[in-house]
């Protein structure tokens, strides 16, 4: 009999310790499986932040190639008011007058989608982020980095630089 009890409580440690490996691997299984969970849970959380930002970036400056191919005609057209002398304003008025029309009403069309002109002025400080230097010359009674000549305005979608400011520099010594 005592046999029987000592092969009878093999056999329940044996089958206990089986049982207790097995729920040991059903927790690990487990485990493995709630972090496999949390992972493709924060993929999913990721890649929906990264799609809203993606519209959003799109919805602001999907049209930056169209805007770019627009800045030529804002140039034109102030080129031609800027052409056009005291003897063509008098002669000519209306066709100035729809010009400078034109010019205003491609101005708001670019305010409304956030297109901003940065307009430099003779004696502003050059700024690498916003202007682009086409030449630099010394000119008396300037500092270096003064701006000199403005050639074209740049132009800014939202936060974005879609063209920089053209401008002469001054190289003038600091004296």
């Amino acid at each position: 009999m005592a046999e029987d009890q000592a092969q009878l409580d093999e056999a329940l440690a044996a089958a206990l310790g089986d049982e207790h490996d097995e729920l040991e691997m059903l927790r690990a299984e487990r485990d493995e499986l709630r972090d496999r969970f949390m992972r493709a849970l924060a993929d999913a959380e990721n890649s929906r932040k990264r799609a809203e930002r993606d519209r959003r970036e799109a919805e602001q400056y999907g049209g930056s190639k169209l805007s770019r191919d627009m800045l030529p005609v804002f140039d034109a057209l102030k080129r031609a008011l800027d052409a056009a002398g005291d003897e063509v304003r008098a002669a000519a008025p209306a066709l100035i007058e729809g010009v400078e029309l034109t010019q205003r009403e491609l101005l708001n069309v670019f305010a409304r989608h956030g297109i901003v002109a940065i307009q430099p002025k003779v004696g502003d400080k050059f700024d690498p982020l916003l202007h682009e230097a086409m030449f630099e010359a010394p000119l008396p009674g300037t500092v270096s980095g003064d701006i000199i000549q403005v050639m074209d305005d740049g132009f800014l979608l939202h936060d974005r630089l879609l063209r920089p400011a053209k401008v002469g520099v001054s190289s003038m010594p600091k004296a």
